[in-house]
């Protein structure tokens, strides 16, 4: 039985005829890498863009927001975990083709609409189908924002980037064992971000867990590592409250989250307090 390596993000995964990635979204069928979910949306709506959160792109402005099903990470803590952990059979879904996304996001241009950002589940997995949109968005002066986990190879995100205009990534954390917690490395995640930084407009977002990524000895790792990119990266420290496998835990105290913010701003010039 011939196995297939998916090389869109750094697992690698090798599949055998028929079976699915680790994301529930890609797979081996005949030989050859499918993108499972392609057009297939889950979830779609007009948003102000600073819910992305960008807060320094086209602000005021608002975007038209689409999602499918499906994640390479198993983050315990998700937000969105009824789409991002489900498979096609497990999703209520509807089909758009790029051509008709492109349209309906041209006629929303008058309601403050500047383009599509693929969000809600993780897009890196949706690749063919972000890429598709994306350049015919491009070709239609729309903007094109990814809010993303980060976890894509360098080869892909590279091809992907000239369609790109914005993104928010996920700094989850600055350690190994939190990545390995979900499923992943920080090594990638930062790859993507300092690549990503030198062809777009990039905001960071790290949601502060209570006793797993909220100590000042990590905040100032991670805020100093964004300041060698630029001190002129946004960073958004977001609380987290009680979701999915962590629905036991407590909420961030609303005193981490702006202590934390005033360790960011040593390093950074735009520091943004979330869900607080």
């Amino acid at each position: 039985m011939t196995r297939v390596k998916c090389e869109i993000c750094p697992h690698n995964c090798s599949l055998a005829e028929g079976q699915k990635g680790i994301c529930n979204a890609r797979s081996n069928q005949n030989g050859v890498i499918c993108n499972d979910n392609y057009g297939l949306i889950t979830s779609i709506a007009l948003d102000p863009i600073e819910k992305k959160p960008l807060n320094r792109f086209y602000p005021g402005s608002k975007i038209l927001s689409v999602g499918s099903y499906g994640c390479n990470f198993k983050c315990p803590f998700c937000q969105n975990y009824e789409i991002s952990m489900a498979d096609k059979d497990a999703s209520s879904v509807i089909f758009i083709s790029p051509e008709d996304l492109v349209k309906k996001a041209l006629e929303l241009v008058p309601y403050g609409n500047i383009g599509i950002a693929y969000t809600y589940n993780e897009p890196v997995i949706w690749y063919e189908y972000v890429r598709d949109c994306s350049r015919l968005a491009a070709e239609n002066n729309l903007k094109n924002v990814l809010v993303t986990n980060g976890y894509i190879n360098k080869k892909p995100l590279l091809e992907l980037l000239p369609f790109i205009h914005a993104m928010n990534i996920d700094l989850k954390s600055f350690t190994e064992g939190f990545y390995k917690k979900v499923g992943g490395d920080p090594e990638s995640v930062k790859q993507t971000v300092a690549l990503a930084s030198e062809h777009c407009h990039v905001e960071v977002t790290t949601l502060i867990i209570p006793e797993e990524n909220d100590s000042p000895e990590e905040m100032h790792k991670l805020a100093g590592w964004l300041s060698s990119i630029s001190r002129d990266i946004p960073l958004h420290i977001s609380r987290f409250f009680p979701r999915y496998k962590m629905s036991h835990k407590e909420p961030t105290p609303i005193s981490t989250i702006y202590s934390l913010a005033d360790i960011a701003r040593e390093y950074l010039t735009y520091v943004y307090e979330g869900n607080v």
